[in-house]
């Protein structure tokens, strides 16, 4: 048997990255081009209106705006968690391609229970601490 027979081709392994790159682009392309900075324009947050709070993902697709536009400091101003998620999600992404053009099949994010209860309670932690008068600088 020969490697070549055994190893999945590279446009195999390559179809998931490629494919959720697509998807991200897209995604960054409408933040782009529907700015919303304007009230309404992608809808309403229920949490927002609910209790007149930020959640944890208030200011979001601001910050994906901004970032779009190449503005840093305002993405920031708008949603720090939502600039560290996309920074991540971006190293991830790459470090996840490279292995697939190397010719692992190993996929983009593997982790068990206990990381995704620390995930969850990061976001609900910077959602209490940006509505507190201490960490009101999160707030968007």
């Amino acid at each position: 048997m020969t490697v070549s027979s055994v190893r999945p081709a590279r446009f195999e392994l390559l179809r998931a990255p490629l494919t959720v790159g697509a998807a991200g682009l897209a995604a960054a392309v409408l933040l782009r081009v529907r700015d919303p900075h304007e009230a309404g324009s992608y809808g309403y947050c229920p949490f927002l209106l609910i209790t007149g709070r930020p959640c944890p993902g208030c200011g979001g697709l601001r910050a994906g705006n901004d970032l779009a536009h190449g503005d840093i400091v305002a993405a920031v101003s708008s949603n720090l968690l939502a600039v560290a998620t996309a920074a991540t999600l971006v190293v991830l992404w790459v470090v996840w391609m490279t292995r697939r053009w190397r010719g692992s099949p190993s996929g983009m994010l593997r982790f068990n229970a206990r990381t995704g209860y620390a995930l969850v309670a990061v976001a609900v932690v910077f959602g209490i601490v940006r509505n507190t008068p201490w960490g009101s600088w999160l707030a968007p």
